[in-house]
């Protein structure tokens, strides 16, 4: 009586391996939508960024991520130096700067 369940395990061992098969080709699309609606975006955004902040020159008006408004005084390599009123001057990273303004925006604000 044992060669029978013997068998039947056997039989059971056989069907789990097309499974697998299948959970693996479920697993690709999963992986394409994820990168299509995640990765693709964000390396976007993270690119638009970088061209925004490698075009930053003086004169031109910036908003920082922590919510300041300036005038951009000069411009290094790693920082740069925002005047966000008359005579008050603050040097930043360039990664903290949000959005480049219209001309004309801080001196309405």
């Amino acid at each position: 009586m044992d060669f029978f369940i013997n068998v039947a395990n056997a039989q059971a061992a056989g069907g789990a391996q097309g499974g697998g098969l299948v959970s693996m080709l479920m697993f690709v699309p999963i992986l394409a939508i994820f990168y299509f609606l995640i990765i693709r975006p964000q390396n976007k955004r993270a690119k638009d960024q970088r061209d925004m902040i490698s075009k930053i020159v003086a004169g031109d008006e910036v908003a920082t991520a922590g919510g300041l408004l300036g005038k951009v005084l000069e411009v290094g390599d790693q920082y740069l130096t925002l005047e966000i009123a008359n005579g008050v001057n603050v040097k930043l990273q360039k990664f903290q700067v949000a959005q480049v303004l219209p001309k004309g925006t801080v001196k309405s604000a």
